[in-house]
């Protein structure tokens, strides 16, 4: 069977992309140079331009990207909402560089919502907001903050600070596995 090769065009923007997620999440956005990852890509500035625009774009296209990937790895299940946060966490565990490119958007552009993030984010809300109309889910919490405390408990041990991770180091991954599912449990009561 032939094997699906594709697009010249689609492959160098995989290409442009996989060089960016190494690039970004080590240096964030200010710190990045388009010419070091069109290097490593193969490739040169005005490709990075001509796919995404400039620097901005492809940072933006890399984020929706990954975050995507992740939402697509780890698919919500508002039935078994602590067993979801337990696969986010082993996700983001795979993924190192996903909480690293979201905080670098956070602190490099925190005013620029991303379309297709933000309509992922408000089906999540939705799809938490249909189980706790059909009681699936507590009420407890209006649905933006219960899914933003679970999302947030999945990516906790990633996004510890130096100082904090010191005090946590023989925690195991298995247990740092189970104590987000507990946690998320202990949250919906």
């Amino acid at each position: 069977m032939a094997r699906f090769t594709p697009p010249a065009a689609d492959a160098m923007r995989a290409t442009l992309l996989a060089a960016a997620r190494d690039e970004f999440s080590a240096h964030g956005l200010a710190g990045a140079r388009i010419e070091r990852l069109a290097a490593v890509a193969g490739s040169n500035k005005a490709q990075v331009f001509h796919y995404f625009g400039g620097k901005d774009g492809l940072f933006d296209a890399l984020l929706v990207h990954e975050l995507t990937g992740v939402l697509d790895a780890a698919p919500l299940d508002t039935a078994a909402l602590a067993e979801w946060a337990g696969r986010l966490h082993d996700v983001t565990v795979e993924r190192p560089w996903v909480q690293r490119l979201a905080t670098w958007h956070r602190l490099e552009r925190p005013d620029v919502a991303l379309e297709t993030l933000a309509q992922q984010y408000a089906d999540a809300v939705d799809e938490v907001e249909r189980a706790q109309r059909a009681d699936v889910l507590p009420r407890r919490f209006r649905p933006a903050v219960l899914f933003g405390l679970v999302a947030h408990t999945a990516v906790f041990w990633s996004g510890l600070a130096p100082e904090a991770a010191a005090s946590v180091a023989a925690v195991t991954a298995p247990r740092r596995r189970q104590v987000v599912v507990d946690a998320v449990g202990a949250l919906l009561g």
